[in-house]
């Protein structure tokens, strides 16, 4: 027999938070812990691609760490909270927004505030985009192995133990460097660029956000200048990471590639361009639609159908008599 309403929903909630969990514990395996190790690339003797000077730690950065996860954990959040409740305030009057949005989780007793529900949908999505933008970077760099451009100056190779004596002498495994083995690992994950792929995931998610939320009038100007904005901020972390020799372009490409394809998916295909759920009235009016029969066309009978039925009729005519 199938499960009740009630119980199908709780179970879908619960197997939600179970895929939310492992997402996270996922990313904090591959960000926290050497359970997938490195794939430790060679390279050649005095390459120039990585003879970059050593730009520091991470804290030293124009957009550190923190400040980055910051803003990318707490200004959607904020902005979202604000426009959720800002449209529910707006809409309120009419019911219109309430009668998109009522939803029963846990039967007919139980109903969710229509500004909770599309708060915490909306958030839940984002923060289940933010770790999965984490986890496929972290593969990428723990299968690619790609060196930072200041790679050479953590190495420290020893070139003349090495054997360099032609630049195009390659150099392979992980006894080739002398430096420090942390700051080392750490210059072999570079591809793709976390930053930049957090902060362009970010910015997507909320520029799409503010596009197919925001429809008061007099916004046309202002929603593609906070739009653009956000872009901007996140394409200049890009660039600050290659200016301060951190990354390649390649790796910072890549990232803006990988964080634009998860909101995007995320936003038109999860929660459909942030849109409600259609009122009911509206759904009974398209299956009644769906329900009508097409347009009857009057039939029109050919002269040969007229003879053939004359036929018929004298042959019956003659049985009879």
């Amino acid at each position: 027999a199938p499960l009740p309403v009630p119980c199908a929903l709780t179970s879908m909630l619960y197997f939600q938070m179970v895929i939310m969990a492992g997402t996270v514990m996922l990313a904090y395996y591959f960000e926290y812990t050497d359970t997938f190790s490195v794939n430790v690339q060679g390279f050649f003797c005095y390459e120039g691609a990585y003879r970059k000077p050593y730009p520091g730690p991470e804290d030293s950065s124009a957009v550190p760490p923190a400040l980055l996860y910051a803003l990318a954990a707490g200004v959607p959040v904020l902005v979202i909270i604000v426009g959720e409740t800002a449209v529910f305030c707006l809409q309120l009057a009419t019911r219109d927004f309430e009668n998109q949005e009522k939803t029963i989780l846990t039967g007919d007793c139980c109903y969710i505030n229509p500004l909770v529900r599309r708060t915490i949908r909306f958030l839940g999505i984002y923060a289940f985009g933010l770790f999965a933008t984490d986890i496929f970077v972290n593969a990428g760099q723990v299968v690619t192995g790609n060196l930072a451009p200041h790679f050479l100056a953590l190495c420290k190779p020893n070139y003349t133990a090495l054997g360099c004596q032609q630049f195009t002498q390659f150099v392979s495994g992980a006894h080739a460097c002398t430096g420090n083995p942390d700051l080392i690992m750490k210059a072999r994950k570079t591809f793709p660029s976390k930053e930049a792929a957090l902060s362009v995931y970010a910015a997507t998610y909320l520029a799409m956000y503010i596009t197919n939320t925001i429809k008061a009038r007099g916004t046309r100007l202002a929603k593609p200048v906070l739009c653009l904005g956000l872009m901007c901020l996140a394409f200049l972390t890009g660039i600050n990471r290659v200016a301060e020799y951190r990354n390649h372009w390649s790796d910072v490409i890549a990232g803006f590639i990988i964080g634009i394809s998860i909101a995007v998916f995320l936003v038109v295909c999860v929660v459909n361009n942030f849109r409600g759920r259609q009122p009911e009235h509206d759904n009974s009016h398209m299956d009644n639609l769906a329900q009508m029969p097409m347009i009857s066309i009057p039939r029109v009978e050919s002269p040969l159908e007229k003879v053939m039925s004359i036929q018929n009729h004298m042959c019956l005519s003659q049985e009879v008599t």
